[in-house]
């Protein structure tokens, strides 16, 4: 005889099934209102079915160069990605051993994720404003009046901007390297070393393909991450918005379904790198289990 549903199945269902709505309705609304005809609006009921305002969004939105900020953003999020994967393995090795300081650079690390995401960017803007001060009163002293001239900030995409989206990636990357390591067996390691294996090769040919799926999952995180990053950008990101900051002025502007194609053209962007990123875990754990076998 089969067991009927326990009483607070049908309950924790419900609840269950609302937060799924709360999370997904407002992604798969915009997505639906993005395929209105050309005399939808924003709301429903439906005008028609097209691809008009993808063609608009291709076009242009107005003065907003969309296709630049879109560029930018993905530039961005690759060096972020990179960083954030680099960084966060290599302090996870760090690590493994115990370090002088260790724990005060962790909880200091750590402390950025706690921490008003508005108020870093207004601490990270301040602090390359006072750079731009000190660098302009250098200039003045050393006579360099034609680098004076042409200066304008630091505050930049690769500089100001980048530091902003680190203070978010990296301690995400931490938290992930640190669990990985802390359940590492180092059995692995000390075999490779019994049949003669450098430290180098050890890394290479032990190590990192054990941990290839977490490598790859921490450098998810830090595209998409900052990719999305809207509050950290705000005030530190200078002259040029990234793609999230356009679509935030744009909502204030554009009264056409256009901002829900662009909405969803970067739900999918991240889609994408999530996919790309699980289908590469994906194959490295079935190339691991083929060298097992």
């Amino acid at each position: 005889m089969k067991e009927g549903r326990r009483k607070g199945f049908w309950p924790l269902a419900i609840v269950f099934g609302l937060f799924v709505l709360f999370l997904y309705g407002p992604v798969i609304t915009i997505f639906v209102l993005s395929f209105q005809g050309p005399e939808g609006g924003l709301t429903f009921p439906m005008r028609g079915w097209s691809l008009h305002w993808y063609r608009e969004l291709w076009e242009g939105l107005g003065v907003v160069d969309i296709g630049a900020a879109l560029r930018r953003s993905l530039a961005l999020g690759a060096v972020v990605m990179v960083l954030t994967v680099v960084l966060s393995l290599l302090a996870g090795l760090a690590f493994r051993k115990k370090l002088v300081g260790g724990d005060l650079l962790f909880y200091v690390t750590v402390a950025s994720l706690i921490m008003p995401s508005i108020i870093v960017s207004l601490g990270i803007g301040l602090q390359f404003r006072l750079l731009d001060g000190a660098i302009k009163a250098l200039l003045e002293a050393l006579g360099a009046t034609s680098a004076l001239e042409n200066y304008t900030t630091s505050l930049g995409l690769f500089t100001s901007g980048l530091g902003a989206h680190l203070t978010w990636t990296l301690p995400f990357g931490l938290l992930i390297m640190f669990a990985v390591f802390n359940r590492f067996n180092p059995a692995y390691e000390e075999a490779a070393r019994d049949q003669g294996a450098t430290p180098w090769q050890t890394f290479w040919h032990v190590v990192l393909p054990m941990i290839g799926p977490s490598v790859i999952g921490v450098g998810m995180f830090g595209f998409t991450l900052s990719w999305d990053e809207i509050a950290r950008s705000s005030q530190a990101i200078g002259d040029l918005n990234t793609l999230p900051l356009e679509l935030q002025g744009l909502t204030t502007t554009v009264t056409t379904p256009s901002i829900y194609a662009l909405g969803t053209v970067t739900t999918l962007v991240s889609l994408v790198v999530i996919a790309l990123a699980l289908s590469a875990a994906a194959w490295l754990n079935r190339r691991a289990k083929r060298r097992r076998g």
